[in-house]
């Protein structure tokens, strides 16, 4: 019987996989079990630190918000400030109001003020 060569798509596959970890260091790019493992442990941790990096983006914001709030008035918070905004039916999401509150505080008084009475 003679001898057949194998095909080339497991090579192709092996062949995407090691270039998809050929960032890593060490066995996890170079041997294909480790490389399969690695590379699902890495989409895992993608996947879950999308939904974290929304999370901490929103907290710094928030905190960017009520620190620049407080700075002007002790008793007006970020709470009450975000409650007077849905009231006022002013549509400023909170990574917008983050920015002016870095960038021109005076606009931010200036709404907070507007808000407010």
């Amino acid at each position: 019987m003679t001898r057949i060569r194998r095909g080339y798509i497991a090579r192709r596959r092996r062949t995407k996989i090691r270039l998809f970890a050929s960032t890593f260091r060490g066995t996890h790019s170079r041997l294909t079990r480790t490389t399969i493992q690695q590379k699902m442990r890495a989409l895992v941790s993608a996947h879950r630190d999308r939904g974290r990096q929304k999370r901490n983006f929103r907290r710094l914001w928030i905190t960017r918000i009520n620190a620049a709030i407080r700075e002007r008035g002790v008793y007006y918070s970020y709470s009450r400030s975000i409650h007077d905004l849905y009231k006022g039916r002013l549509l400023l999401n909170r990574k917008i109001l983050a920015q002016i509150a870095i960038s021109n505080r005076n606009c931010l008084y200036m709404i907070s003020n507007k808000i407010r009475s």
